[in-house]
């Protein structure tokens, strides 16, 4: 571990003195490559640096009490040693989390795709309680949320929306809501108090740029049409809103949230190549998973991942057995207990995987 501790400080040192350089500083696509390197290497390096400072600190307290002292400096020595030895001990537990291989997508902003599934208005219902739960946390976190798309339905339910959350590290944040979610409660439709299950589904997208993956404008098929609004009335009688088709996948996306038809076919091409880069990315991967998977899940979309359980006031989340008696306040976007636990539960299954 320390071999490659001491590596990534080397190229930390590096990287300094790169941009530092007159060529790199001139040439913007390496100077924003070797920033980007060095930025996602810091931490590590400065984690790294205060270990050796404690390592050091530790040697020097040990040399101390081989010496003669006095009882009262002796037991302040003693004090200090097991300070510094807990402190020690914090750091390498840290580092190794640090050296676990970091998703290149954690920092990219996200793309969530929400859709009501089983349960008819109760599903479009608890599918806009979804995106309020997630609109409220990206705002705590001092994102920007953006809808693409919307297809609504009365009192606020949608039988489906997508929409962007800008922001630094939303992917890492959020990629583990990826599933179907289970909602127990009784509907404000149902007179006889009967609960009732419904079920809506997530998709969480990295936002992929245009370097990341080519799409070749021939590959693509470009529709347009009338926008039209819930029951079908229409909202612009100009032709503004598109429909895109990547012809060698056969993935779809509409838009027509803009009245501007370039701004449609803009939000559009962001889905697009999202969807098209998580595809290759889940082909590419999918015999990997087949023989391992994580404990927080595979990530597959069909898969019960989370029950919020409204008479009770619970949500579980089924991938870790972890269950919260704060459904009101998770609803309201208070998510940190949740995530932070299945961050974690990833950390400690790659560690283990790294130990194997």
């Amino acid at each position: 571990m320390f071999d490659r501790l001491q590596a990534v400080e080397d190229r930390y040192e590096r990287l300094n003195e790169l941009l530092s350089d007159p060529e790199v500083i001139n040439d913007s696509k390496k100077l924003r490559e070797y920033s980007k390197e060095q930025s996602d290497i810091q931490e590590t390096v400065m984690t790294y640096k205060e270990y050796k400072s404690v390592k050091e600190q530790i040697q020097d307290a040990k040399a101390m009490l081989e010496e003669k002292l006095d009882a009262d400096m002796r037991d302040m020595v003693k004090e200090e040693l097991s300070e510094l030895e807990e402190a020690e001990e914090q750091l390498q537990g840290k580092l190794k989390i640090l050296l676990i291989p970091k998703d290149p997508n954690d920092d990219k902003n996200v793309i969530m795709e929400i859709r009501g599934a089983a349960g008819g208005d109760e599903a479009a219902l608890f599918a806009g309680n979804l995106y309020r739960m997630y609109s409220r946390y990206a705002e705590m976190q001092g994102w920007k949320t953006e809808v693409i798309e919307a297809n609504a339905t009365g009192l606020g339910g949608f039988k489906e929306i997508i929409f962007m959350i800008n922001g630094q590290g939303a992917y890492s944040k959020l990629k583990f809501e990826n599933g179907a979610h289970r909602v127990q409660r009784v509907p404000e439709t149902e007179s006889g108090g009967r609960i009732h299950t419904s079920t809506a589904t997530v998709v969480v997208l990295p936002e992929t740029e245009e370097v990341e993956i080519e799409i070749h404008d021939k590959d693509i098929r470009f529709d347009t049409y009338a926008s039209s609004g819930a029951g079908g009335q229409s909202v612009n009688t100009t032709m503004s809103a598109v429909r895109l088709t990547h012809i060698p996948t056969g993935v779809v996306v509409t838009c027509q949230d803009e009245k501007s038809q370039h701004k449609n076919r803009e939000k559009a091409m962001k889905v697009l190549r999202a969807r098209v880069y998580d595809k290759f990315q889940r082909e590419a991967q999918a015999e990997y998973d087949q023989n391992r998977k994580l404990a927080v899940g595979t990530g597959d979309r069909s898969e019960r991942i989370r029950t919020y359980n409204f008479p009770q006031n619970r949500v579980t989340d089924h991938r870790i057995g972890l269950t919260i008696q704060k459904l009101d306040q998770i609803m309201e976007g208070k998510l940190d207990e949740v995530i932070d636990a299945l961050i974690l539960e990833d950390q400690s299954s790659k560690l283990e995987q790294a130990n194997e």
